[in-house]
C-alpha cells in the first residue's frame, strides 16, 4: 500500500499550511507524511487530510 498524499496535494490548489490548518494536523507532521518520512498514518489522520482536500480516503491510497 502506498500513500498518494504528496501527489494529491500537488494537484490541490491548497498549500500544506492550509491543509494542516483545516485538518487540525500539525504542519510538521503533514510535511513528514508528504515527504515519506512518516508512512504509517492512522485512519483518523487520513480522514482529516481527505476531508481538508475534498477527496475520499480511497483516493489517498494505492494498493501494491
Amino acid at each position: 500500500m502506498k500513500l498518494l498524499i504528496k501527489e494529491i496535494l500537488e494537484k490541490s490548489k491548497k498549500t500544506r499550511y492550509q491543509i494542516a490548518k483545516e485538518s487540525g494536523i500539525s504542519e510538521g507532521i503533514l510535511c513528514d507524511i508528504v515527504k515519506g518520512r512518516k508512512e504509517n498514518i492512522s485512519l483518523k489522520t487520513a480522514y482529516k487530510i481527505a476531508k481538508a482536500i475534498n477527496v475520499s480516503i480511497d483516493d489517498l491510497i494505492e494498493e501494491d
